[in-house]
């Protein structure tokens, strides 16, 4: 085999390697808080070695930052895919603020507060954490422009925007201690028809 042909499935398994971590990392922080998320669990859950995890990631707070980002970016390209073949007759944008909403009511946003709530007492996992919510929130906030296809230029548009994103994090909060799926869906619905009026984003 050639050096290239040798490199590429290892590169490959350190990609895979990488993948099992930070998906790791986000559950375990979810389950488990910071305090119980360890660099040793993780790679446990991961099924892999502390020496590897920490040749992927040298710091525990590496590790975490990346994961909640990772974890951010995939959540937006499933959101994407599931707006590729909507049925005939659904609306739109119903689809896009629900997809929104469960961006924070899932796995993802349980790991992040946990890595807030941490962060507020630690200085120097603060310093990573502020800069990485900025990003993350850039992300969720590109997303919805791009699947709403509304020009930020216009007046109103990207506070309006923001504020769906609001309201998706505060129906997150409610949904940490009970169900809060019904109340959830009728916002949602209503929403979607304010959007559609405010934004002129009406499609089915």
């Amino acid at each position: 085999m050639t050096e290239v042909g040798t490199r590429e499935p290892q590169q490959e398994r350190s990609r895979a390697t990488r993948r099992r971590l930070l998906e790791a990392a986000v559950e375990c922080l979810a389950e488990l808080g910071w305090t119980g998320s360890t660099v040793s669990v993780v790679a446990n859950r991961a099924g892999v070695s502390r020496g590897a995890a920490q040749h992927h990631f040298p710091t525990r707070e590496d590790l975490f930052g990346a994961a909640v980002e990772y974890m951010a970016e995939e959540r937006s390209a499933e959101i994407r895919a599931q707006l590729e073949d909507l049925p005939a007759g659904v609306s739109r944008t119903e689809v896009i603020v629900d997809a929104m909403v469960r961006m924070y009511t899932g796995p993802l946003f349980r790991a992040a507060l946990q890595l807030w709530a941490a962060a507020s007492a630690e200085d120097s996992l603060r310093e990573q954490v502020v800069p990485l919510e900025a990003r993350v929130g850039r992300v969720a906030h590109r997303t919805a422009v791009e699947l709403l296809g509304v020009d930020e230029t216009n007046p109103g548009v990207r506070e309006t925007v923001q504020a769906t994103l609001d309201m998706a994090r505060g129906l997150g909060l409610a949904n940490l201690l009970t169900d809060d799926s019904s109340r959830r869906a009728r916002v949602v619905r209503q929403w979607a028809r304010i959007l559609d009026g405010a934004l002129g984003t009406e499609r089915t």
